[in-house]
């Protein structure tokens, strides 16, 4: 490609990059050149972020974190979890074994029994049997605090997560990365990107992954492609299209256990599942389609398609946790467990259209956002289950299939079959119509007022008996907001939003469950600098949640949507580059959520007392990360490290089982040896700590990695 210049717009934070052949005129604030100095320039255009609209941060009437690229880098984050870690308003949960990501946003989770939700580009996406989300594909990880229905529809109240992808950039670049780590732990990534003639940019990301463990016997592979394509069609449209696939096979591992609630009672790497179950395999197939067409300089309309196969498939024997038939609870050494069989699919699909624009009148700008969608969920779940009987009835090892914690002997009993339990397939439908308007008053001021109004439709069919009930709901979630600039760099912001989220299952009756309805308050304060180069926000929240899964206390063993509880807190998050080279990231929040009133717990029926914590929540969580880059020997090096402080929290509802804080160190060093060629040390915790990351009971406890290193080579090009 002869005389070619390549113009880097100014790309607002977490926003999706595009990259265009472009007229030769001023755009999105950057200059112009001369048609004669570059007759066939290359414009990379910071789109606007999808579906939220183009506003400065000091703007936004809510708190955002964004983790981009070089942070992901600095952590060698490899997965959602270890980028979640980040920000101290994110708390992980119970991770279904290691076969899903399981998050908690400012103390709420969604449905235990489901994945928790995120969004690519804007849209749903984290609902499904994936497995846990790879980031070999990832640009940046927004963390979008607060209340999102008024745009995104059914949602957490605490917030929501969103997947930037990486997309072409019309050029030709690559790079390889091969790791090598702890626990025989190997793994490829490519990212390579190119052009077809002028008005079409190709890019190919993918990642290969074998990896050993601290666990005994626990061996993963997974490896996945994420091509997408970019298209100029003339000078105001373009057209993305991305797939992703990717599969996965991970052994179904609960973790351990705590005996007479003390852990460390047996080694972190004690396995207590059977080896001969194989692993469970998750995979994804998934299209993503966008059309963005710009009418004017103020005026822009962006369309999109998604669609996502999923599924989820392998058996498992694990902890039996009723207390009746676990005979661990009695002689403190004999583990009584369940052999379960799984194959769940879900299907999604979801089409979004948005027209945003903005306008003046006298010294008063105004911004618009004007939007619709359509989504369907299926989610189709076949379940199969073996246990024991009741210890009353002095049943033998092998009905129990008991397994000594103390020594262990894997494949003592033949594996029984699993029975049928559940056989339903559940359908979500729902379509929403959405507005945003936001006023500015001679840039002091600014105003933001959101609805959206949803209808809902939700369809359970109980093939086990042909029994189907059907329920339907139409709300409306409102948003208002204010944000005041104080200075040119500071600004203060309130805000109020109403949130819902459909409930999946039935109750005694079979009627599917009310959706779960919540109210947030919020107010902070944000500074940028005004290089732009450092920015902090400081917030105070308030959350109320009601509709939520409890124990139905007149039919045992089933539940209702009747609980409530809050959430309220206090958060910081500082970023950026604090003197020449040295970069700083500061997340601290505090975060006190309890039940609100008497309830049982969902499960074992268990009473929960009002004040109680919410599982996995800690009430402290800080991450602070440093790192500075120089020269030695002239070539590019850059170094650094972090702390991750996590408090004690609830490990099992209904009891008083904690999980004990922990705080990890970690270290890295990355050197170029020559141009194009890198190599990277990772060394995480540092210490070789003890820690636990989630649990859901006093017998499926996660524990976490001990100190581990990695070495990385990248081969840029």
């Amino acid at each position: 490609m002869t005389s070619q210049r390549v113009i880097l717009a100014a790309c607002l934070a977490g926003t999706s990059l595009l990259a265009f052949p472009a007229p030769l005129a001023a755009e999105d604030g950057v200059d112009a050149l001369a048609e004669s100095e570059a007759p066939d320039a290359i414009v990379i255009t910071a789109t606007r972020p999808a579906y939220r609209g183009e506003f400065d941060p000091l703007e936004v009437p809510q708190a955002e974190q964004v983790i981009g690229q070089q942070m992901l880098r600095d952590v060698n984050a490899l997965d959602l979890n270890t980028a979640l870690d980040l920000s101290a308003s994110v708390a992980r949960q119970n991770n279904f074994g290691g076969l899903w990501n399981s998050f908690a946003v400012r103390g709420f989770v969604g449905d235990e029994n489901l994945p928790s939700n995120y969004l690519v580009n804007g849209f749903n996406a984290g609902r499904g049997f994936a497995g846990p989300r790879d980031l070999s594909g990832i640009e940046a990880v927004e963390i979008l605090k607060g209340p999102r229905a008024a745009l995104f529809g059914r949602g957490e109240p605490g917030g929501t997560v969103n997947l930037v992808t990486k997309r072409p950039k019309f050029e030709s670049a690559g790079e390889i990365r091969l790791l090598a780590g702890s626990f025989d732990t190997y793994r490829a990534d490519a990212d390579l990107q190119t052009t077809l003639g002028s008005n079409v940019g190709v890019r190919f990301v993918g990642f290969y992954e074998d990896a050993g463990s601290f666990r005994d016997t626990i061996e993963t592979e997974r490896f996945g492609f994420m091509p997408s394509v970019a298209v100029n069609i003339g000078s105001a449209t373009r057209f993305v299209y991305e797939l992703e696939y990717a599969r996965q096979e991970i052994p179904f591992d609960r973790g351990v256990v705590a005996v007479n609630g003390e852990l460390g009672v047996i080694p972190q790497s004690r396995f207590l599942g059977e080896p001969g179950e194989g692993p469970n395999v998750a995979e994804v197939f998934g299209h993503q389609i966008e059309l963005q067409h710009d009418f004017s300089e103020n005026w822009s309309a962006l369309v999109g398609v998604n669609y996502r196969d999923t599924s989820l498939q392998g058996t498992s024997t694990e902890a039996e946790l009723t207390g009746s038939r676990q005979r661990l609870f009695r002689d403190g050494r004999t583990l009584t467990r369940q052999r379960r069989f799984r194959d769940y699919d879900a299907q999604y699909f979801v089409a979004r259209a948005e027209l945003a624009g903005n306008f003046t009148t006298g010294d008063i700008t105004h911004r618009v956002l004007i939007g619709a969608d359509t989504d369907r969920f299926e989610n189709d779940q076949v379940f199969l289950r073996v246990r024991a009987p009741s210890l009353a009835g002095n049943p033998t090892e092998q009905q129990l299939q008991a397994i000594d914690i103390f020594n262990p002997v894997y494949g003592r009993f033949p594996l029984p079959t699993p029975m049928p339990l559940t056989d339903r397939v559940e359908v979500q439908k729902a379509t929403g119509v959405y507005a945003q308007y936001q006023i500015g008053i001679a840039e002091k001021l600014e105003l933001r007022v959101g609805g959206r109004y949803d209808d809902y439709d939700q369809r359970l069919t109980n093939r086990a008996n042909n029994a189907v009930a059907r329920t339907g709901e139409s709300r409306f979630s409102p948003q208002v907001g204010a944000v005041y600039r104080a200075t040119p760099e500071l600004s203060l912001y309130a805000t109020y939003g109403e949130n819902f989220r459909p409930l999946s299952g039935a109750d005694f009756a079979g009627n599917p469950f009310d959706p779960n309805l919540s109210e947030s308050l919020e107010g902070g304060i944000k500074y940028t600098a005004a290089n732009g180069r450092l920015t902090a926000t400081a917030s105070v929240f308030s959350i109320q949640q009601g509709n939520i899964l409890v124990g139905d206390p007149v039919n045992a063993g089933f539940t209702l949507a009747g609980g409530e509880a809050q959430s309220r807190g206090f958060e910081f998050d500082l970023e950026g580059e604090i003197a020449e080279g040295l970069d700083l990231w500061v997340s601290y929040a505090y975060v006190d959520a309890e039940v609100e009133g008497d309830v049982r717990d969902p499960d074992f029926g268990l009473p929960i007392e009002a004040g109680d914590r919410l599982l996995n929540i800690p009430e402290h969580t800080l991450s602070v990360q440093l790192a500075y880059s120089t020269e030695i020997a002239g070539r590019e090096t850059r170094f650094g490290g972090g702390v991750l402080h996590v408090g004690d929290r609830l490990g099992e509802v209904g009891t008083d089982f904690e999980l004990p804080d922990y705080t990890l160190a970690r270290v890295f060093a990355e050197a170029e040896l020559t141009e194009g060629v890198r190599l990277r040390l990772d060394i995480d915790n540092l210490f070789d700590t003890e820690w636990y990351s989630n649990s859901f009971s006093q017998l499926w406890v996660q524990p976490g990695t001990p100190r581990n290193a990695r070495v990385t080579a990248s081969f840029a090009f």
